[in-house]
């Protein structure tokens, strides 16, 4: 999936009429992985790909084709995740750890694993 952040938020593009879209009216709790993160958030749908211009700048500087292919397409819907929780695997020294942001409560901890 093609995400791209702005404003503090991870947003990407989808079908609305896909099983993810339905699942996320019935429960907008999400979470994402990227190589050593985990991002857990709320999701929500706001709207058609052209509808939200920075959407669209974003995604044209990392995925050019992707906006040419998909963007237009009637179907089309964008995805806003407000991030709660973020937590990196990391290794410091050989010793393995477990970085913690929780956006919910305002935290930070690093903890040894």
């Amino acid at each position: 999936m093609s995400m791209v952040i702005y404003c503090g938020k991870f947003y990407c593009q989808t079908n609305k009429d896909y099983l993810k879209c339905r699942q996320i009216a019935d429960n907008p709790c999400v979470s994402i992985c990227c190589e050593n993160y985990s991002i857990e958030g709320k999701c929500r749908v706001i709207g058609k790909p052209y509808d939200i211009p920075d959407f669209i700048n974003a995604m044209e500087k990392s995925y050019p084709d992707a906006v040419k292919r998909w963007s237009c397409l009637p179907e089309e819907c964008v995805l806003e995740i407000t991030p709660t929780l973020v937590k990196s695997w990391i290794y410091d020294n050989n010793v393995p750890y477990v970085e913690t942001w929780d956006f919910s409560n305002n935290t930070y901890r690093k903890e040894k694993q």
